[in-house]
């Protein structure tokens, strides 16, 4: 049956039962895929109708089966029967390309017939029934570069020497027909997009054939001067390039690296430039291809040259030193003033200019040297100690006379050679015992010395005793000749109740010119020991061999210290005492203290004060003729009769006699007299004291107000009021 039925039926198959004879007796049933669905069957004549359009690309054979039954009894006549219903194909599917659109690359300048890319077209229609399903391929869009294969659909170059840089990119349309190609065939396209893909067959060229660039001369090394790219139109690896300088005069002054972001020339100083010496340079630079391809040799050569000049221009440049790192001796003995040494500088941009020198005082805290100025002369400036410092680093500053912002720097090592101005001593502090059971000749002891000076022969020292030593009886001292020395006994015998400690004085010499010698004093404990001779215990009493101080005066020296301490001591106690006066400890005693009242108000400004212990031992002289010339603050209150009060009895006279003086002096100044003060306001209880009368004015004042005015104005209530407790009468 065809795939191109409609849904009527326009074709049938029969099936026909043999016992059918035709009078309707026999039924016909059909069963199986698409049974009353897609066939049916003519239950009466056995006719199979398709009752739907059938296509092949969707199911090519159905199985059905048909059986004849007796219409009365429904029984089978015959077997069932089975068969298979073939969908014959016809061409109503185009050929697709079911991996499109396709991208391919193919390197530049291929020759014609290099392969690209292949295309497939698939037909949907039955290969094996006509040519519905055969397909042939044909190139719609981009001759004449490329070309297509018909029957295979392999895709070529059509055209030799296509130049990527020219076009990198081409777009092709493929057709796919059925049919064999034949009109009335079925066609499907798909694209492809061809790339070129680069290959080295450009050469590296410099733009220009000369460059120029100028410099200052003060361009530190491994700066860059300049950058330069020798154009080269191929990418990727093919574009790489390597530079060198093949010639000029500055191979050793520049050098020439690649950027491998950029493939640029990148120039940069090796050594520093000089425009006094040299105030140009010509380099000839090559650029090559790094990887060449030999199929493009004729192409090349695949480098080229260029020449670069470079200008240096002048700058002012700082003094120069004649050398770098100056060395410089001179003798710890040496002078103030003594010559060291000399540094020099020049200015490297004038000929002849003069410099200034002067020292790094950051360098000299101790200002150990001077400079001279003008000639560079490096003297000493302090006395010099090699153990305190041996060597001294300062730098030296020279600087442009006519441009003192440009200043060089040099550097002096200045070492300070030994002389033999150290004595030697001890190396340590020796602890030395010697035990109670000691033989004589036996070593306690072994010696050595230091000395901080350094002679060129290394140190020798020599020991001995002291004269005063040599002959004690007690020990002895042996020089081993390798700067040390034993100390050994000369007796047995030595008991710690009689003597617990000795001091030897050892007398040691160096061998400097002249030699500087010490004494120094070895202190030895007498201990009592183990039978191993390990110390077990030992006592601290001294006793000096044998010029020293015996015990007996060691103790009347400290007694004395003690004494004159003591006495120093009662000194000091006495003064004080006769400087404390005695304080009578009465209620309301209260001269020479501070009491702090509330109450602000004005009052007489009291401009002389009196040293209450000197006026205790003041013997009074009463002499009316003579007067202190001090200017009375206040009219004083009539004196009253005194009441017997001891410990006023000192001051009531001082006060007495001041009076007196006062009284009578016909040139004393008024005692009322102008007072100014700050203004604290108004309204005191208190009226003005500025009237009260001296012991002359024979006044009549009534002063019993005073005994209102509160406890602190009692004392004079009691002087001056006529109350039974006041102190006058």
């Amino acid at each position: 049956m065809s795939d191109f039925l409609t849904q009527s039926i326009i074709d049938t198959d029969l099936l026909h039962s043999d016992v059918d004879k035709g009078d309707g007796s026999i039924k016909y049933i059909l069963s199986g895929e698409g049974a009353s669905s897609i066939f049916i069957i003519d239950e009466n004549t056995g006719d199979i109708h398709a009752t739907k359009r059938l296509d092949r690309e969707e199911q090519a054979y159905y199985t059905l089966r048909a059986q004849a039954l007796d219409r009365l009894t429904n029984k089978p006549v015959e077997p069932e029967s089975e068969f298979v219903i073939k969908i014959q194909d016809i061409n109503d599917n185009e050929p697709k390309f079911l991996d499109g659109p396709y991208t391919a690359g193919v390197p530049e300048m291929s020759p014609v017939g290099t392969s690209v890319v292949q295309v497939t077209a698939t037909d949907a229609d039955d290969p094996t029934y006509g040519n519905s399903a055969r397909v042939v391929y044909s190139i719609l869009q981009g001759q004449p570069y490329f070309s297509v294969e018909p029957k295979t659909g392999i895709i070529k170059t059509a055209l030799p020497n296509m130049d990527r840089e020219a076009k990198d990119q081409y777009l092709l349309v493929i057709q796919a027909k059925d049919m064999v190609g034949q009109n009335g065939g079925l066609s499907g396209t798909t694209s492809v997009t061809v790339t070129l893909t680069d290959v080295n067959d450009n050469p590296p060229r410099f733009p220009r054939r000369s460059y120029q660039y100028n410099v200052p001369e003060s361009l530190p090394v491994a700066s860059v001067v300049a950058r330069i790219k020798a154009a080269d139109a191929d990418v990727g690896p093919n574009a790489e390039m390597e530079y060198k300088i093949v010639d000029g005069d500055g191979l050793g002054v520049f050098k020439i690296s690649v950027d491998k972001d950029t493939q640029e020339g990148i120039i940069t100083i090796q050594k520093e430039l000089d425009f006094e010496a040299k105030t140009s340079y010509t380099l000839r630079i090559e650029a090559a291809n790094k990887h060449v391809d030999s199929r493009f040799q004729s192409l090349g050569p695949f480098s080229d040259m260029t020449t670069v000049k470079i200008i240096v221009e002048d700058v002012d440049e700082p003094p120069v030193f004649t050398s770098h790192l100056y060395s410089m001796v001179v003798s710890e003995a040496a002078k103030v003033g003594t010559i060291i040494g000399t540094v020099a500088a020049h200015d490297p941009d004038i000929l002849n200019s003069p410099v200034r020198y002067s020292i790094d005082r950051n360098t000299d805290l101790e200002r150990y040297f001077n400079i001279d100025a003008n000639s560079g002369v490096i003297t000493t400036a302090k006395s010099l100690d090699r153990e305190t410092n041996a060597v001294h680093n300062i730098t030296v500053l020279a600087m442009e006379s006519q441009n003192p912002a440009q200043i060089g720097r040099g550097y002096v090592a200045i070492t300070i050679l030994d002389i033999n101005d150290n004595a030697p001593e001890f190396a340590m502090e020796y602890e030395t015992t010697v035990c109670e059971n000691a033989q004589p000749g036996q070593v306690i002891q072994k010696i050595s010395a230091v000395d901080k000076d350094d002679p060129p022969s290394g140190h020798q020292f020599y020991f001995s005793l002291t004269a005063e030593a040599a002959n004690n009886h007690n020990f002895s001292l042996q020089d081993n000749k390798d700067n040390t020395a034993s100390v050994l006994t000369r007796r047995n015998g030595f008991r710690r109740q009689e003597q617990a400690v000795f001091y030897l004085p050892i007398f040691i010499v160096d061998s400097g010119s002249p030699s500087l010698s010490s004494t120094n004093t070895l202190t030895i404990r007498v201990c009592d020991c183990d039978a191993d001779g390990t110390a077990q215990t030992c006592n601290a009493e001294a006793y000096i061999l044998p010029a020293g101080l015996s015990t007996g005066a060691l103790i009347a020296i400290l007694a004395c210290v003690l004494t004159l301490l003591v006495l120093v001591l009662l000194i000091v106690t006495m003064r004080r005492r006769k400087k404390e006066p005695l304080i009578f400890d009465e209620e309301r005693d209260i001269r020479e203290n501070i009491v702090r009242y509330d109450d602000e108000g004005g009052g007489e400004e009291d401009t002389e004060a009196f040293d209450m212990a000197a006026l205790r031992n003041l013997n009074i002289i009463r002499d009316t003729k003579t007067r202190r010339d001090v200017t009375p603050e206040i009219q004083f209150l009539s004196r009253p009769t005194f009441k017997s009060i001891p410990d006023n009895v000192i001051f009531r006279e001082f006060i007495w006699e001041r009076l007196k003086e006062a009284d009578v002096d016909p040139c004393a100044p008024p005692y009322d007299s102008l007072q100014t003060y700050a203004f604290e306001g108004s309204g005191s209880v208190a009226e003005s004291l500025s009237s009260l009368d001296s012991i002359s004015s024979n006044s009549d004042q009534n002063y019993d107000y005073l005994s209102d005015w509160g406890p602190r104005f009692k004392r004079l209530a009691d002087m001056y009021g006529t109350g039974p407790d006041s102190l006058y009468s």
